[in-house]
């Protein structure tokens, strides 16, 4: 008989660190400081809840880095995170909920969230015109990711979603109200 050079398929591997505690700490996480608003939130909403936020000031912004970068920084974030023995991990970073949600949530066992999904969701539901827009990075705006994300594939309600700005342009639009080659950003947006 001869021996099989073939590697056998590599499992998906869970890394176990703890059993969750009721009284952790939620983790939060964005390339900056804008997660600090999503953190407020939670405290708003969960008032007894204790908050570890990272915020990856050395990094930022993660608008214009790849996908395989973004995916390397947030599982390092979520290692320390962990290692704060955290119960949930909040990724309040808009480009890192697009890349690397999905890649990271089966790594864990601890409830990893992102922003997109929820935003759009409460976006959705708000909009009286069906039209939502969205402002943020290239990545954040791909068309793949805004359906995904969103639900707004061919089976949607007919919402409709129109990206605004380039890369940078969360940033900028926050920053002045003014995003280049798209005009003033209307109020209510």
């Amino acid at each position: 008989l001869r021996k099989s050079s073939a590697v056998p398929p590599v499992q998906k591997r869970r890394l176990i660190f703890m059993k969750p505690d009721r009284d952790a700490p939620i983790g939060v996480f964005d390339s900056g400081v804008g997660g600090l608003t999503v953190a407020r939130e939670i405290m708003r909403n969960l008032p007894s809840e204790k908050i570890v936020y990272f915020g990856d000031t050395a990094r930022v912004p993660y608008g214009g880095k790849s996908r395989e970068n973004i995916i390397r920084y947030s599982r390092q974030i979520i290692h320390f995170l962990m290692e704060q023995q955290v119960k949930a991990i909040v990724i309040a970073c808009n480009t890192a909920s697009a890349f690397a949600l999905e890649a990271v949530r089966d790594e864990f066992d601890v409830p990893i969230l992102g922003v997109i999904e929820p935003g759009a969701r409460v976006a959705a539901a708000e909009t009286k015109n069906k039209r939502v827009g969205v402002i943020g990075t290239v990545g954040q705006r791909h068309p793949c990711i805004l359906s995904e994300k969103t639900g707004s594939g061919d089976h949607s309600d007919q919402q409709s979603l129109s990206p605004v700005c380039s890369s940078g342009g969360g940033r900028m639009a926050s920053r002045s109200g003014y995003c280049r080659g798209h005009g003033q950003i209307p109020s209510g947006i």
